[in-house]
């Protein structure tokens, strides 16, 4: 029983992460009605603008209290990522939208080798994995074989805390209501004066940030990045996004947490666990599809006749 709730702690953090991800996703569809295949890309680029961080910090303040360092490389890894967000729209995605959808997800699927190739390339020892520095105190309640460690539960509440932001964001402010109109009806959204390169520029930047936010607490949970990470990540989170309803953010947490939870069973049913659990969980997404290809959450639609 122990062994099974701490598979379940550890399923929590993991569905956290890949809810982030999803996010992600279901904002860029929502939005443009694009599948940004190097999404994922995007969120190990977050881990890395973390890293590099924390050592520009660490050779320039040695000194800095942890607290500071954990704020400061979360907000210039966002920052770093939601301006590459904000680039690859206005550079490629708005433009790519005149011509066949499968133009875009051809560019987006080579803009992530690009992004993964100039990480091994240029990063300093980028082709090989990186240490990510502790930067929470690794403290642990220990009860019987079950443990708790407080670098995942403050993890877990900072995911949380962004999940909720993103909600007020969209529900609670001007920027959001724009971004609901646009998802709603684009033409209908022009007509009534919304800024559509303002939305979808605003669009990426969020979304891109909220994968930087993911991206650090990969690093920072399994204490170690490399260069190809974001192809399982993005993989993972493109899948929470479609069993949750792509287009639909609150479908896409959900979809994170159903995919953590099925890594979960895969590696407490399945002998041999750690090599078969993502097999057993990309099974049962393609189980999911097939039963409900709409996703569990399906966005509402209209059609005028």
């Amino acid at each position: 029983m122990d062994l099974l709730l701490q598979y379940c702690l550890n399923g929590l953090m993991l569905g956290m992460m890949y809810a982030l991800v999803a996010v992600g996703f279901t904002l860029f569809f929502g939005v443009l009605d694009v599948i940004v295949f190097s999404h994922g890309d995007t969120v190990m680029i977050g881990s890395f603008a973390g890293l590099a961080t924390y050592w520009w910090l660490h050779s320039t303040y040695p000194g800095l209290p942890a607290g500071w360092a954990v704020l400061l490389v979360l907000l210039a890894a966002a920052a770093t990522v939601a301006l590459l967000g904000i680039i690859v729209a206005d550079a490629m995605i708005v433009p790519l939208r005149k011509g066949p959808a499968l133009n875009t997800l051809l560019a987006t699927m080579m803009l992530g080798t690009v992004l993964r190739e100039s990480i091994r390339l240029f990063f300093p020892d980028g082709s090989n994995p990186q240490t990510f520095p502790a930067l929470l105190p690794g403290w642990s309640w220990r009860g019987g074989n079950l443990i708790l460690r407080f670098d995942n539960l403050v993890l877990f509440c900072g995911g949380a805390l962004i999940i909720f932001l993103v909600h007020m964001i969209i529900n609670r402010t001007r920027l959001g209501m724009a971004i609901r109109a646009v998802a709603q009806d684009e033409e209908a959204a022009r007509i009534m004066g919304v800024n559509f390169r303002f939305v979808v520029l605003a669009t990426f930047a969020l979304g891109s940030a909220v994968a930087a936010f993911a991206g650090v607490m990969n690093g920072m949970y399994y204490s170690e990045i490399n260069f190809s990470v974001g192809l399982l990540l993005g993989a993972i989170g493109f899948s929470a996004a479609v069993i949750g309803g792509l287009g639909n953010i609150y479908g896409a947490i959900l979809g994170g947490f159903i995919f953590a939870f099925l890594q979960t069973i895969g590696a407490v049913a399945i002998p041999f666990a750690s090599a078969y659990k993502d097999v057993f969980a990309f099974g049962a997404v393609i189980l999911i599809m097939a039963w409900r290809p709409t996703g569990l959450i399906a966005e509402p639609s209209s059609q005028r006749v």
